[in-house]
């Protein structure tokens, strides 16, 4: 029996091996790609709206309705340390149209971590890994894996790579690229178009190359949507993603549907895909380790080469 399970693990990892070895680099190249933000300073956005003081002399009514919306927007983010789930996981790019079985566990400013099982059977075949300091894709079919440092890798440079720039977009949160904290002074550089009778108020950030637009919700105050432009040396990359399914995660709600589709330029050729994940059995343990550690059995291969063969889906 041991013997014949054995068996049909083997088949099925040699079937699935192909389709998920091109997921899983394709994916960490989207992620890459559409984190749009200066990699220069690498800083965080911290929850709250710690630094407003809540003044509203020489402002107009506007103005007032204005900024007090944008605190309820940065006031919905959660205050957990950790966010885990179970993920239903599935890629539409190219050729593939794969759904996979995985988990998700994130660790505020120090890791975002997803793992891609085989259906049934549940062996791991590999996991990305987004660190502040460098980017993890490990292979377990292959016992390879990638450990790059963002700025090591063109097409992160080109896009303007930066850890928390991703990290704000799978946490649901406004970003502002270049902040350490949302102040006062920060919100004014936010443009905000209140409607009375719109169900959604759209938000707007741009400077040079960059813009942001997020569609957030008005009665709940949560992002439902984000989209992203960036114009750079590959051409103009764009991103969409959309929220959805928000369950009680302490006092506040988190996304349980996630959803980004995108067009952008990766190593010299346009991709376009639609990433999907929705978690089960969401919780904030924090009894797990932030570090990947590898044996000597794996083996580090260069990362360029290994994403121009991943991002081939003709």
């Amino acid at each position: 029996m041991d013997r014949g399970m054995k068996q049909i693990e083997r088949v099925m990892k040699k079937q699935i091996v192909g389709r998920y070895c091109r997921m899983s680099g394709f994916f960490c190249a989207c992620c890459l790609a559409v984190a749009l933000a200066s990699c220069a300073g690498k800083k965080s956005l911290t929850e709250g709206a710690s630094g407003m003081s809540g003044s509203t002399a020489g402002q107009t009514s506007q103005e007032i309705q204005q900024k007090r919306f944008l605190q309820g927007v940065i006031g919905q983010a959660v205050y957990q340390k950790n966010i885990v789930g179970s993920m239903s996981f599935r890629l539409k790019a190219g050729n593939i149209d794969q759904s996979l079985p995985g988990s998700l566990h994130m660790r505020k400013d120090e890791v975002i971590r997803l793992q891609v099982f085989i259906p049934l059977i549940g062996t791991e075949v590999g996991r990305i890994e987004f660190t502040p300091e460098y980017v993890l894709v490990v292979d377990r079919i292959h016992k390879e894996y990638i450990k790059a440092d963002y700025r090591n890798l063109a097409f992160l440079r080109e896009n303007g790579l930066d850890f928390y720039s991703l990290q704000s977009l799978f946490w649901n949160q406004l970003l502002l690229p270049g902040t350490r904290t949302l102040s006062e002074k920060d919100l004014s550089k936010l443009t905000v178009t209140l409607d009375d009778v719109a169900l959604h108020v759209p938000i707007s950030y741009t400077k040079d190359k960059l813009s942001f637009y997020w569609k957030a919700e008005r009665a709940s105050s949560h992002i439902v949507a984000t989209e992203v432009q960036y114009e750079g040396h590959s051409g103009v990359s764009k991103l969409l993603w959309s929220y959805g399914d928000f369950k009680t995660l302490g006092l506040k709600q988190f996304p349980a549907s996630q959803s980004f589709s995108f067009i952008t330029k990766v190593a010299g050729k346009q991709q376009q895909a639609v990433v999907s994940f929705s978690l089960s059995k969401l919780g904030t343990q924090s009894d797990w380790e932030t570090k990947t550690t590898l044996s000597s059995k794996y083996k580090q291969v260069e990362a360029s080469d290994v994403f121009d063969k991943l991002l081939n889906f003709k």
